[in-house]
């Protein structure tokens, strides 16, 4: 027969089991909302009118290579080019570095910016190049450089699964 006091234990063990499962889902639910939230505020630095004009203005600068860049946009006359290339370049590695960290899902990041990452670091990359040279510095940018790559090898990995 039972008695009321292992009936007790098994209601207080089962208790406990209950909680930590609510806990551990509670958990995750909070991972998704700060994911969620953190998204939400890159998207709203990105959608807004200064990154957009830096933007626009990055994307119709003419150059064949850093060099060109240079002396195109290069002189305290471009201050305006350096700040917009700057501004998107810093966006983006920032962006590569959540990525890379596991701190925003790629998913996400793929349905928000995937194409304008794309096309921003084709844009940039003879500059990164060159200030990679001219600096001595072969990281700069890199989570950039590995942000247009995820977003490349994702993009290949949907059109072949279209086939």
């Amino acid at each position: 027969m039972i008695d009321i006091q292992t009936v007790s234990v098994a209601f207080a063990s089962a208790s406990i089991v209950v909680a930590v499962v609510y806990y551990i889902l509670q958990i995750q639910h909070q991972k998704k909302m700060r994911q969620t939230d953190l998204i939400m505020r890159l998207y709203s630095t990105f959608d807004s009118r200064e990154f957009q004009e830096a933007w626009v203005e990055t994307l119709r600068m003419e150059f064949k290579d850093y060099k060109d860049y240079l002396e195109k946009y290069g002189s305290d006359s471009a201050k305006s080019a350096y700040v917009s290339v700057n501004m998107l370049a810093g966006f983006f590695e920032g962006l590569g570095i959540l990525l890379h960290r596991n701190l925003i899902d790629i998913t996400l990041v793929d349905d928000l910016f995937s194409s304008d990452i794309i096309l921003t670091w084709h844009k940039m990359k003879p500059l990164v190049e060159g200030w990679r040279k001219q600096f001595n510095r072969s990281q700069m940018s890199e989570w950039f450089e590995y942000l247009a790559n995820e977003m490349k090898k994702r993009e290949q990995k949907l059109q072949q699964s279209k086939a």
